[in-house]
């Protein structure tokens, strides 16, 4: 695919969750893909064999002909906190400690070794980059500014866990951080054990959860576990936490200050889990405002760049972008550890390399639309081989028209088009897609579809260019990879009846709260997505079909899996989940199958498919 490559640069991130890898071939991003998306198991830390294997080979080359590997942190960096951590808090981590060592043993301390095996006939060199440097490489380079401030935010790299710089042309600087163990992502992470969620996945949960409760808890937050300043910079009080001890996340005097022990996971959630919820996402959006206001005030920038864990918080982001003082802000997709493997990539190509950045309009991202594609050739001779029925149509006008009339129906449809997404969120590639306008559509999917907790919202895919007809933004506001939130517009909202005021946390629920009720959450906030022609293609040609049957541009949009399993990546990845769920329709690229007509829909046990996976 590339004969004359001058120069192909593999980026790796692996061993502590959502282990991934990314390729550049003369500085051009062409692949980049999640490892959990191949062994079907989510969060998949282990070394990215199979997303290695798909970057390569989507570009055409061997692992021998790569000019440099980058890995996204420092192991002996990351060994000497750890080191120092259980030294300083022994011996209460020693049973920690006795974990830890064998594993580093065998794969971090020998990371080259492993490289190398993962990469039969390379023999160049492997570059190892800080990891935030790898978070802010991933923010700034890819983004659409000439310069931009940085701010990384995360649980923790190597020592640091919050920082701040700048980038401009192709250098980025990191000026100031924050240390373990006084960590944002940290702190947050531990509201989310508490209130029964797994750490490092159920972030989203918790953030979703809050506008069921109300901040009741925000003053003794900050009257005990963070001392917050007006720059942002904050310390913890480590006596309510013992993450630093390996034991887990909060200690019994946690327990005392949120009036009892942890939530167990799959226990009821009461009001308690939904004020502490509340509580602890306004403290963090206030964090993450003080922050970009110092950063600004700091560095004279008019736009800003986030990367890291934290900067999946939507409603933080959104904040940041509406109250905050920079004039745009631009998000990586893959924010978290994955990102990092872009990241390194793009470090050593601009960095070390010191090669030229031709700023791109959008991004340099391309959607984020970088992982694997089937051909239609390979769809039909899997369906065939499957038994199933099909029809196939012969334009993307056609095959728009038709979904979009089973769409306004109600119908819940699997949309699996080009090349996957990468990072955490379905953007129309690998999506499950329905009615935004239908009162019962949310509690449909969740239930019936994802099998999931039924206070989780659900995000709406809109078209640019309508976006600002439905929710507070900026006419033309770009929001392609649904990281923003945003209020609904006033004129949308269903007017409030007698009683409303009276709902309580999950009974919220019960009200329809405006013409697009499936994708607006309690407090009247959506997680936007805005489609454009450009980027989606085929996606934005449904959503104009699905607006000219009923006037209305906005489609639900949920990643095409169920509870704890990976966003679907292959054709029999669907085809299995469209059978194991009440969904209506599956969609491969022009090929649609109708669930009533399947000989194996009646076979197929939807009770069995979604306990396979683990808990997320």
């Amino acid at each position: 695919m590339f004969p004359d490559v001058m120069l192909a640069i593999l980026g790796i991130s692996a061993f502590y969750h959502d282990s991934a890898a990314a390729l550049l071939i003369d500085g051009d991003l062409v692949a980049a893909a999640q490892e959990e998306r191949f062994t079907r198991r989510k969060h998949d830390h282990a070394f990215p064999t199979n997303a290695i294997r798909y970057c390569l080979g989507e570009a055409g080359v061997g692992s021998e002909s790569l000019d440099y590997v980058g890995f996204y942190d420092k192991p002996f960096l990351k060994l000497e906190r750890l080191l120092d951590t259980y030294l300083s808090y022994a011996p209460r981590g020693f049973p920690s400690f006795l974990r830890f060592v064998p594993a580093w043993a065998k794969e971090k301390l020998h990371l080259p070794r492993e490289i190398r095996r993962g990469l039969p006939g390379y023999e160049r060199q492997i570059v190892f980059a800080e990891h935030h440097e790898s978070h802010a490489a991933s923010a700034f380079f890819p983004s659409p500014f000439e310069e931009a401030a940085i701010l990384t935010l995360d649980g923790v790299g190597e020592w640091a866990t919050t920082t701040y710089g700048t980038g401009r042309g192709n250098r980025i600087e990191l000026t100031h951080e924050i240390r373990f163990p006084h960590s944002l992502g940290l702190l947050y992470s531990a509201f989310t054990y508490f209130t029964g969620f797994k750490v490092n996945s159920g972030e989203y949960k918790l953030m979703g959860l809050a506008p069921y409760g109300e901040p009741k808890y925000i003053e003794r937050i900050r009257d005990h576990l963070i001392d917050l300043k007006p720059d942002g910079s904050f310390r913890l009080d480590m006596s309510y936490f013992e993450y630093c001890q390996g034991l887990r996340m909060t200690s019994p005097r946690f327990d005392v200050l949120f009036d009892g022990p942890p939530r167990r996971p799959e226990a009821p959630i009461t009001q308690r889990e939904m004020d502490i919820a509340a509580s602890i996402q306004a403290v963090t959006e206030e964090a993450m405002l003080r922050a970009a206001r110092h950063v600004h005030a700091e560095t004279g920038m008019r736009r800003l760049c986030l990367a890291g864990g934290v900067a999946l918080n939507c409603v933080g982001n959104g904040r940041v972008l509406r109250e905050g003082p920079f004039d745009d802000v631009w998000i990586q997709p893959a924010a978290g550890d994955a990102g990092g493997a872009l990241g390194v990539a793009s470090f050593i190509w601009h960095q070390l390399l010191d090669r030229p950045r031709a700023v791109r309009t959008p991004d340099a991202q391309q959607g984020s639309l970088l992982g694997p594609r089937a051909t239609d050739c390979s769809i039909r001779a899997f369906l065939d081989e499957a038994g199933a029925v099909y029809e196939t149509y012969p334009d993307d006008a056609a095959l728009c028209d038709t979904v979009a009339g089973l769409l306004a129906r109600e119908q819940v449809v699997g949309w699996f088009q080009g090349r996957m997404e990468f990072g955490p969120r379905a953007l129309g590639a690998r999506s499950i897609l329905g009615d935004a306008r239908s009162p019962t559509m949310q509690s449909v999917l969740n239930r019936k579809i994802k099998f999931r907790e039924s206070f989780r919202p659900f995000a709406p895919s809109v078209l640019r260019e309508r976006a600002d007809d439905y929710f507070d933004v900026r006419p033309g506001e770009d929001s392609p990879y649904m990281l923003l939130v945003a209020p609904v517009r006033e004129a949308r909202r269903a007017p409030e009846g007698n009683g409303d005021q009276e709902l309580r946390g999950l009974d919220k629920l019960k009200r329809a709260r405006s013409d697009i009720p499936a994708v607006t959450h309690v407090d009247y906030s959506a997680r936007v997505q805005t489609v454009d022609d450009a980027r989606h293609g085929r996606y934005a040609a449904l959503l104009r079909a699905f607006e000219a049957r009923t006037g209305c541009p906005v489609l639900i949009n949920t990643s095409f899996n169920v509870r704890g399993e990976p966003i679907v990546c292959s054709p029999e990845d669907a085809y299995r989940c469209f059978l194991s769920t009440r969904m209506d329709v599956l969609v491969l690229e022009r090929t649609v199958l109708r669930k009533d007509a399947q000989p194996a829909a009646t076979s197929s046990d939807s009770r069995a498919y979604p306990g396979s996976f683990g808990p997320d």
